[in-house]
């Protein structure tokens, strides 16, 4: 028998001490100096001598902890962040309760997209069309005399979800026949388009996804494999994908050709790390020796390109290397990435634009001790977000244009309100608040770029989401063993996710390079993601 959740509410377990959840729920407390002090003497007021003395230790240490962390340049709130993990950075979020305005505080309509979808939510899955089993175009209909039925144009459709392993295997028992005069052996051939090879082009593109598009690791894959009666050994599968990593190749190198060629460039980079590194016995002490993984994407005629490439060169010098493949005579590209030296060192031959959602971060981090100030700024940068978000639509020139005119005063009242911050002596320049503002009125022609030039960015969250891929491998594994698996991993990764940005079956598209690898080797300008299909459909056809 059911129980009633209204007769038997639960009651939640009680919190251990010095568990993960005790460690989410104490969370940090902002005081001022006169509270701590106030603290304090409640402290010597009922406790003995020893725990107050305690006590007024462990305040002197977060003090100088605080105080480390403001001369390090990191806040309290971002080692919260850190601890806890951070929460969006939206402005109704960021701002105290008590700063938000009635607008900010009302919650947003939920996007369309929300809720149930429809079939056109599955453009990759089989559609079967489905015939009345009775009734037929011009038959008599079934419920009065007089009428006929005739199709109504638009079917009805259904949608079912089944479940299955990601790696299937058929067993053929394919009949053998023996001579009883000369003792020869005859076997049945396999079915039809089965062939010998035990794995089929599916197996190492779906072990490639799985691995380098989800970042599951092969050791788990090979667990779940095993549990669906389909065993796969992470041996195997390596094997496998390391073996089509190669074919893959001359489709990956052009990827990297087309994506020099580009208008726009986004790039970022996050630490990698590889256990097997004999090059760095031949390195000197003072020489760099950390790993990097770099992410671009490329944006040229609707098309994009992800590249990933790790090793031990910053964002800026993988980004050079691209851009020797760069054909005399093109325009100068938009280079969009933030304000490190290591992303802008040398002369590539870019128009460089800085990230705003940086910029922004920054008085995010310090919002609770520069409430009004960070609530200025914030505002006022959403009023320029929105202006882009209006302008999504339109083409570079007249987004410019729309930004010029809506955004650009808004722009140049805020760039006049940080300078008067200084100016008049509103703000300690070594503060956090002073940080954010230096940052700012630095970097502020790359800052707002997009008020200059047609189908420059806003800020750089393409980057930083395309590389969130190589962050999850990070999480999941770690490490590369070696600089080789660290390049196919790079190069599954370019293929995966330059496949979703165009809208491409990622799965769909490794197999179809896969099979066609002759095709592929000979011109793989034709074998991109947004092209493809009909390159493949010319070859069937």
């Amino acid at each position: 028998m059911a129980t009633s959740k209204a007769r038997h509410p639960k009651v939640p377990k009680p919190v251990k001490p010095g568990t993960a959840s005790s460690a989410f729920e104490d969370r940090f407390k902002n005081m001022t100096h006169e509270e701590v002090i106030a603290f304090l003497t409640r402290i010597d007021a009922v406790a003995s001598p020893d725990d107050a003395a305690t006590a007024r230790s462990m305040a002197a240490t977060i003090r100088c902890l605080t105080e480390a962390l403001k001369t390090k340049g990191i806040s309290l709130e971002r080692v919260q962040a850190i601890a806890f993990g951070a929460p969006t950075e939206t402005t109704r979020n960021v701002l105290p309760k008590d700063k938000v305005t009635k607008a900010q505080a009302t919650p947003k309509e939920p996007k369309p997209g929300h809720g149930p979808r429809g079939s056109k939510a599955f453009p990759f899955a089989a559609r079967i069309k489905v015939l009345h089993p009775d009734l037929k175009p011009g038959d008599c209909c079934p419920d009065c005399p007089k009428g006929h039925v005739y199709p109504k144009g638009k079917p009805a459709m259904m949608v079912r979800f089944m479940g299955t392993a990601p790696v299937a295997a058929t067993v053929y028992e394919r009949e053998t026949l023996r001579c009883n005069a000369c003792g020869e052996i005859y076997t049945a051939p396999p079915p039809a388009g089965v062939g010998l090879r035990k794995y089929d082009e599916t197996v190492p593109a779906m072990a490639a996804l799985f691995r380098f598009g989800t970042g599951l690791p092969y050791f788990r894959f090979a667990h779940f494999q095993e549990t669906l009666g389909v065993p796969l050994p992470a041996s195997t599968m390596n094997g496998l994908v390391m073996k089509a990593a190669y074919l893959l190749d001359p489709a990956l190198n052009a990827l990297m050709k087309y994506a020099a060629q580009c208008e726009l460039i986004h790039q970022d980079d996050t630490v990698m790390k590889i256990l097997d590194r004999p090059e760095l016995r031949m390195r000197g002490k003072k020489e760099r020796k950390g790993v990097y993984t770099t992410g671009l994407i490329a944006k040229l005629d609707g098309n994009q390109v992800a590249l990933f490439i790790t090793g031990m060169q910053h964002a800026g010098e993988n980004l050079a290397d691209l851009l020797n493949q760069r054909l005399a005579g093109l325009p100068k590209p938009i280079q969009m990435c933030d304000a490190l030296a290591a992303n802008t060192k040398g002369d590539m031959g870019t128009i460089i634009a800085h990230c705003l959602t940086h910029a922004r971060r920054k008085f995010v981090e310090v919002v609770n001790d520069f409430p009004e100030e960070c609530r200025y700024l914030l505002e006022t940068l959403g009023a320029v977000y929105k202006n882009d978000a209006t302008a999504k639509e339109m083409s570079p020139s007249e987004r410019m244009a729309f930004h010029q005119e809506h955004s650009g005063p808004v722009m140049a009242e805020l760039e006049q309100w940080l300078l008067a911050q200084f100016r008049e002596k509103q703000v300690e320049p070594n503060s956090g608040l002073g940080r954010a503002i230096q940052y700012m009125t630095n970097h502020w022609k790359p800052l707002t770029l997009f008020l200059r030039e047609p189908g420059a960015p806003l800020d750089n969250t393409v980057a930083e989401r395309g590389l969130k891929r190589a962050i999850m491998h990070r999480k999941n594994s770690m490490f590369y063993k070696t600089q080789e698996g660290a390049r196919v991993g790079d190069l599954y990764m370019s293929l995966i996710h330059t496949a979703e940005l165009n809208g491409a079956n990622p799965f769909e598209y490794l197999v179809a390079l896969l099979r066609n690898h002759a095709f592929v080797e000979e011109n793989p300008e034709e074998w991109m993601p947004w092209n493809y299909r009909e390159t493949l459909a010319g070859i069937t056809g």
